[in-house]
């Protein structure tokens, strides 16, 4: 299972060893280029070397019109994603090598499964003994989390989910859906803003692209709530070193992950905290 594809995604699947034929379902939380554009690549490469193999699920939300009129569409993302490759050429002139490979691109070997989000988790996919469940959070329009159930633990992907409301004041960044979502979860995964990045600290960040993130000591009192021992902060902002994130300083220049550290740390979370993207440091005990 793979939840978003982002940028490199292929490559970092391969630094673990997961080729792409052994994908069963990909999961996105939203359509947003950074969680999607990796997507492409994904298929296109198990198209190349694999069109006879089994098709691979796609689960994600159902079209939702947006509060601008406009529609956010997984599905359509999916059935054209090879539209560029189409265009060019490069599908007949593959398809001219290999008379094996599937005459409609690699967007015929998915499965589009879409769900409705809701405020209370649902089963939305399963396989053998593992279960995906899924449940309404904030960010954009269509925007879900996810949690997976198996004999060897459990496992929340929140996305970029925040509270329902943007602006100050509020309790929390973090999502009660999500929170909802974690309850007696082994791990909590989340993309994470640091809170040196709120506009009273002189970044000039607006403060409706701060607020529709979650803070990084936000989710540590979050984990904390929900009883969770390990907590992986990923989709930084800012960037691990960086001096800006995107047009918006830095206050003192760029963070380490202690810093991020320190930051869960302030809201009392006792567990273990992972900051980047290595999920398979963390050991769960034996179950």
């Amino acid at each position: 299972m793979q939840f978003d594809a982002g940028r490199g995604t292929n490559m970092r699947l391969s630094q673990i060893g997961v080729p792409e034929d052994k994908l069963s379902a990909i999961f996105f939380t939203h359509m947003h280029t950074d969680h999607t554009e990796g997507f492409a690549d994904i298929l296109q490469l198990r198209w190349h070397f694999h069109s006879t193999g089994p098709k691979i699920d796609v689960v994600c939300s159902s079209d939702v019109k947006s509060p601008l009129g406009f529609t956010i569409s997984c599905k359509n993302f999916v059935t054209h994603i090879a539209d560029p490759f189409i265009h060019s050429g490069e599908i007949a002139q593959r398809l001219s090598e290999v008379k094996e490979r599937l005459v409609g691109g690699p967007s015929d070997l998915t499965n589009v499964v879409t769900f409705e989000p809701t405020n209370e988790p649902r089963l939305v996919w399963s396989l053998g003994e593992a279960k995906v469940s899924a449940i309404r959070s904030t960010h954009m329009v269509g925007h879900a989390s996810y949690r997976v159930d198996t004999p060897a633990g459990s496992v929340v992907i929140g996305g970029d989910s925040g509270n329902d409301k943007f602006a100050p004041p509020r309790l929390s960044s973090t999502s009660e859906q999500v929170e909802r979502l974690a309850r007696g979860a082994d791990i909590i995964v989340q993309s994470a803003i640091h809170p040196i990045m709120s506009p009273d600290k002189g970044t000039g960040m607006p403060p409706i692209l701060f607020c529709r993130q979650s803070t990084a000591t936000d989710i540590g009192a979050m984990a904390q709530r929900a009883g969770v021992k390990h907590l992986l902060l990923t989709h930084l902002i800012p960037m691990l070193g960086a001096e800006r994130h995107g047009i918006w300083k830095i206050p003192g220049g760029g963070l380490t992950d202690e810093d991020y550290k320190k930051a869960v740390r302030e809201s009392g979370f006792a567990g273990n905290v992972v900051v980047g993207t290595d999920l398979a440091s963390i050991r769960l005990p034996a179950r």
